[in-house]
């Protein structure tokens, strides 16, 4: 098949996330069967216009701002008259509408609604931007075929008087031949971390002052904090009035392996956000021996098998999320129990099983 897939960022995009690892995991796979893939996203300082990754030719046109706009226009000029099988529309905050003016079949992702969430991340106009765009895809995308990555999206579009049988559900997954997929040693004092971009809608301040009731019980816990982000700075000055500074280690951007290692050694990994669409950043620290602890937000509750691979709190309950980790790590026999329950859990989620239903829906898709 030829298939050409429209996205904001491709995997090299510096401002890429879990979205674009989905993708570029499970189309390189798709690529490397003999399927010829495109991507067309937009452009980022000193990338090359058009090269070529994992089999995935990569076309990049018009800045990140203002890519939307030119969508359109660039996919009449240069992809309308090819013959490509399918269009693949990934919805990553604001949609392209492509049921407006592609003719070619289309099979839309998504990974979660912003909703009213964005305005905890930007300012009002902005906010109410992507908050409207969002709306509109009620009215354009109403008859297109949707793939999600957890339950709590599908619940989303279907409380939005979506049809279920337009839908199917692809989750995230991992690389598991490039994790451990063992328990490893852990850090001799008991260590927390913080692992993913340092947004203030992922809500990391929550963990720092759970972290500070923690300290009260575990005097020599330590807090690892593992990706970087526009709220670093808020962040920094919050270990300052809670006393912690000197607890807490910010390692920003790291290398895979310094990744690996870092989460091997915790005792256990905690996911803050309100929103996301699934959690693969909790099944990476799984794949690693480590438990998780997560908000019990859309999205993170499909990633986190309670009991088996770490725990859900209340989002935004301080007292909860701090008793939970003192729960799971007070314990050498709990600590040990998770542990190996979250080796479990991840050996669930393959990139290659993922890469299969895809391409299967992708088939059904075309044919229907």
């Amino acid at each position: 098949m030829k298939i050409l897939i429209i996205n904001w960022q491709d995997i090299q995009n510096p401002f890429g996330g879990g979205a674009e690892v989905h993708l570029h995991e499970i189309f390189k796979r798709i690529a490397a069967k003999g399927h010829s893939v495109t991507l067309f996203a937009c452009e980022f300082k000193d990338c090359d216009k058009e090269e070529t990754i994992d089999g995935i030719k990569i076309i990049r046109h018009g800045s990140r701002s203002l890519f939307n706009f030119g969508v359109k226009k660039y996919y009449k000029q240069h992809f309308e008259n090819e013959d490509f099988d399918i269009v693949i529309d990934d919805i990553n905050k604001i949609p392209f509408y492509t049921p407006l003016f592609v003719k070619k079949p289309i099979l839309a992702i998504s990974h979660h609604f912003f909703g009213r969430s964005i305005f905890r991340e930007t300012n009002f106009i902005a906010g109410a931007y992507v908050y409207i765009a969002e709306k509109l895809i009620d009215f354009f995308y109403k008859k297109t075929k949707f793939v999600v990555v957890s339950e709590s999206t599908l619940d989303e579009f279907i409380s939005r008087d979506f049809d279920k049988k337009n839908f199917d559900i692809v989750y995230n997954a991992i690389s598991q031949e490039a994790l451990p997929m063992n328990v490893g040693k852990k850090n001799d004092n008991p260590t927390i971390t913080y692992f993913g971009r340092l947004k203030k809608y992922k809500s990391p301040d929550h963990l720092f002052r759970a972290f500070s009731l923690v300290k009260d019980v575990l005097k020599n816990a330590e807090l690892y904090v593992i990706g970087r982000g526009d709220f670093r700075s808020e962040l920094e000055k919050i270990t300052q009035e809670l006393n912690i500074s000197s607890a807490v280690t910010f390692f920003g951007f790291v290398s895979e392996e310094e990744k690996i290692e870092l989460l091997t050694k915790s005792w256990v990994a905690v996911n803050t956000s309100m929103k996301e669409g699934w959690g693969i950043t909790n099944i990476e620290a799984n794949a690693c021996g480590t438990a998780v602890i997560s908000a019990d937000s859309p999205g993170l509750r499909d990633s986190v098998k309670q009991g088996l691979s770490g725990e859900l709190y209340r989002y935004g309950d301080i007292e909860d999320l701090a008793q939970k980790i003192v729960k799971i790590i007070g314990k050498p026999t709990q600590l040990e129990k998770y542990s190996e329950g979250a080796i479990e859990w991840a050996k669930r989620f393959s990139w290659e099983q993922s890469a299969n239903k895809m391409l299967k829906i992708i088939e059904k898709t075309i044919e229907q």
